[in-house]
């Protein structure tokens, strides 16, 4: 195609291409619709990226439509055609509250809920900005409303629902409600409804389609990244027990990686750690763990792992398990330095707070402590290497002159 000069005002300053959707913010600045709001939303600025002055977008996140450019460019582009040029298409407008209020109005019956659910997910899939205009217009309180409703229920299929469509409300609502990506704000008003929309979470996880487990472990995870502690700490063991079965069904890899998420942000705090311990988490993990070889998720199991080992209870149920130390062991500088550091403190806490004798000698027989003289020998993180000389030292007089340990890393223990 040969080339052409483009008017400098027809191009985003952020991507410096051709203006779809322009639209002009508070500075005076126009963009197009798709770069401005990535650098809003997505990238959670709320700076004018030329003039760096602060922004200020109506309550809902709608921006300026610039027609009058919008036109030019579509007359230009008309104009170059013979050069290859695509006339840009007329944007569809995004959704106004009032269009929302009358379809949330109208869902009255089993049959406009199951209309209107359809509706939304096709608005929420068009752009982000109808996504921020649904937040805006009451549709995530009206789609928790609906997950309440259901959930009380034995099941989810009430009202005959399922003669008028295969997808069951609960999952359609859990499913846009993930789609939503609902703003920080809106997430913490989920956690604040006295817990009632957690605790309908927690049914969904016990009794649910495998598809609405899956979102509801995913919009768990997304709320208690934004909770206060006070909430966190009330948690209840019910939920522990559902989101480690979750992670047990293996659903699906992202449903997996919440559960482990949702544990990691929970376990710091009050007594989770107790209640994650009590809902069996150790021993499926450990199990995990032996199949698992994927980078992440590995590192992620060894993390919740030594959170619950931080107790008596999960250092209990690690040594109960026939291969938790050997897992333990053998993930050590075989996945990552993050892997390797919370393996070597699960260890440490091990042999600190529960080193009985027959404790010692299976770590000896297991080749645990010739791995952490290797850990001292290898090049590794000083902090890992100061955790393994810290285990070695602990325990030196029943481990330094044992025959287990291989001469050439023998020389390496600590004095």
């Amino acid at each position: 195609m040969e080339e052409i000069d483009v008017p400098p005002f027809f191009l985003c300053p952020i991507s410096l291409e051709i203006m779809k959707d322009p639209v002009t913010v508070s500075s005076g600045i126009t963009y197009d619709r798709e770069s401005i709001e990535k650098w809003l939303f997505a990238g959670k600025n709320n700076t004018c990226p030329v003039t760096k002055q602060a922004l200020s977008t109506s309550s809902d996140g709608e921006l300026t439509p610039n027609h009058t450019l919008r036109r030019l460019i579509q007359s230009w582009c008309t104009l170059n055609a013979s050069y290859g040029i695509e006339r840009i298409p007329t944007p569809k407008q995004p959704i106004n509250k009032a269009q929302i209020s009358k379809l949330l109005n109208e869902a009255k019956t089993p049959q406009s809920q199951i209309k209107c659910l359809k509706r939304l997910r096709s608005i929420a899939g068009e752009n982000q900005t109808n996504k921020r205009c649904l937040e805006a217009g009451g549709v995530v309180d009206f789609l928790a409303s609906m997950v309440n409703n259901f959930s009380t229920h034995s099941e989810f299929s009430e009202y005959g629902f399922d003669q008028y469509d295969s997808t069951r409300p609960v999952d359609e609502a859990l499913s846009i409600l993930c789609n939503l990506q609902v703003s920080e704000h809106g997430l913490k008003n989920l956690m604040c409804k006295n817990g009632v929309f957690v605790e309908s979470l927690t049914r969904v996880m016990q009794r649910g389609t495998y598809e609405s487990r899956a979102y509801a472990v995913l919009l768990l995870k997304s709320m208690l990244e934004v909770a206060d502690p006070m909430q966190l700490i009330n948690i209840r063991p019910e939920l522990f027990i559902e989101v480690v079965q979750v992670f047990h069904d293996q659903i699906s890899h992202q449903a997996s990686k919440s559960a482990l998420q949702v544990l990691i942000n929970l376990c710091p705090w009050g007594r989770n750690r107790i209640k994650a311990v009590e809902a069996g988490a150790v021993s499926i993990l450990i199990d995990h763990l032996l199949d698992t070889l994927e980078r992440r998720t590995c590192e992620m199991m060894i993390t919740v792992l030594d959170l619950l080992c931080q107790s008596a209870d999960g250092r209990a149920e690690l040594l109960k398990h026939g291969a938790g130390l050997a897992i333990v062991s053998k993930k050590i500088l075989r996945v990552s330095q993050v892997a390797s550091e919370r393996a070597v403190r699960i260890l440490f806490s091990i042999s600190k707070f529960s080193a009985t004798k027959s404790v010692l000698q299976e770590m000896l027989q297991l080749n645990v402590v010739a791995k952490l003289c290797l850990v001292i020998q290898v090049d590794c993180c000083n902090k890992t290497q100061d955790k393994a000389r810290e285990v070695l030292k602990l325990h030196a007089r029943a481990w330094k002159n044992s025959p287990c340990i291989p001469a050439n890393l023998l020389a390496s223990y600590p004095a």
